[in-house]
């Protein structure tokens, strides 16, 4: 019989639990948590060297093999994880070459070193700074242009600018809250070794970005003993006019040669930057005016909004890859072997400035939607009474109230199944504002 191996998760709740546990070899892996869920989901505050010193008593308390250390979500599970793997000696990238994808500038750089073309104009900055603007300009950068911090997650204090006064007040926000980003942060860089260009800019710093735009998609591949393999495209969809993500979809509807060129972009910078035995998505834009492809940005880790859309349509959830590499192995990813042609994951949003939640759908009216959709999940983020401002990780435009994963025969089904669900999803609102 073959020997158990013990695999640490960082964050590891119920639900990934459950999808870790369908994965092809489970039965001979026994998974374990590494700090509590809710110290790294749903909290804008972290102290990540507190956190990393409980992970690693925890893991020194195990009394027996340690055979991976993994994890699924964004800053600040993948920022630690280089720092545990490399104390207890499991398998990961390397910090340096993490860094290289996370820390905004300096992946830039590292982009701009071997595919130019496909990088936009951008610059650095100190949101304290009074002349920021100015330098901005200095850079040739000019109206309209994006802001964002150097290390962020999802869209949180992301702004389009579009005159000086947007810029105003951006930097209001972005100094009022980028500490509980940039702090955490600088702890993780103070474990690095970086070049001095790069360590003058820390995490209390900011981006701007030349605007660009167009289809959007991610790239979701992993790096094998050197190896890069892009195993999928899933296509990220917004609602009309607004920045705001309406669906992801996979597998991607773009032509197969845009789609074969990301794959070649990608082997390019991912073996350029020297990141191994690890998984990663890269987001890119196809401008098809323009018949131009640009990066937009680099994560190191899976994507979990992807997971149930592989499952559906590949057979097992992307989560194989990452189990996969952390055991030293080559990821056992199959190809088309789910239930449907085509599958997505939809965002059912309001675009209110802010409101209350007086009422959200029942457990039995959840229950007829999964029986009338068969293969459907739906995760509602909101409570009664709960205000939408405080729901974490929100972009500044809209608020998600639910999560529909949908699995159907094509792109046109997947719209029609889920206009025909969410008109049944029942969610009222007071103190409605904007």
């Amino acid at each position: 019989m073959a020997e158990v191996k013990n695999i640490f998760v960082v964050g590891l709740n119920d639900f990934n639990r459950q999808r870790l546990e369908t994965l092809r070899g489970a039965g001979q892996w026994r998974f374990h948590g590494v700090i509590a869920p809710e110290a790294v989901y749903d909290t804008e505050e972290f102290d990540i060297a507190a956190m990393l010193a409980e992970a690693t008593a925890q893991l020194e308390a195990f009394e027996g093999t340690i055979d991976a250390i993994v994890g699924y979500m964004d800053f600040p599970v993948s920022t630690m994880l280089p720092i545990l793997c490399e104390r207890f000696g499991t398998r990961s990238t390397s910090l340096t070459s993490l860094l290289k994808c996370e820390h905004k500038y300096w992946s830039r750089r590292v982009q701009r070193e071997v595919i130019p073309a496909h990088i936009p104009a951008f610059a650095a900055f100190d949101p304290f700074d009074d002349e920021a603007m100015a330098r901005i300009g200095e850079a040739g950068l000019y109206f309209p242009f994006f802001v964002k911090p150097i290390k962020s997650s999802g869209s949180r204090l992301g702004f389009r600018i579009e005159t000086p006064e947007d810029f105003y007040h951006a930097i209001e926000q972005l100094r009022d809250s980028i500490g509980s980003i940039a702090d955490p942060f600088n702890t993780v860089l103070e474990h690095a070794r970086l070049p001095p260009e790069i360590a003058a800019v820390d995490g209390h710093y900011c981006m701007a970005e030349e605007i660009i735009g167009g289809w959007q998609c991610t790239v979701e591949g992993y790096v094998f003993q050197g190896e890069v393999v892009s195993y999928g495209i899933v296509d990220s969809l917004r609602y009309p006019q607004v920045l705001s993500f309406f669906h992801y979809r996979y597998p991607s509807g773009l032509p197969d040669d845009v789609q074969a060129t990301m794959v070649e972009l990608t082997d390019t910078v991912m073996t350029h930057i020297g990141y191994d035995n690890a998984a990663f998505n890269v987001e890119y834009f196809w401008d098809e005016v323009q018949g131009r492809i640009w990066l937009l940005e680099i994560n190191t880790r899976i994507s979990q909004s992807h997971c149930d859309l592989f499952e559906k349509v590949d057979g097992v959830s992307n989560q194989q890859v990452t189990i996969d590499l952390g055991l030293g192995l080559r990821p056992d990813m199959p190809h088309r072997e789910g239930e449907f042609p085509m599958a997505a994951k939809f965002f059912h949003r309001v675009f209110f400035t802010d409101a209350v939640v007086t009422r959200v759908p029942t457990d039995a009216e959840l229950a007829e939607l999964l029986a009338d959709f068969p293969g459907c999940q739906i995760a509602v983020q909101v409570e009664e009474g709960q205000r939408l401002s405080s729901l974490p990780e929100q972009d500044a435009y809209s608020f998600a109230l639910a999560h529909v994963y949908l699995g159907a025969s094509s792109a046109e089904q997947l719209l029609a199944d889920f206009d025909r669900l969410v008109a049944r999803l029942a969610f009222e609102f007071d103190d409605v504002q904007g």
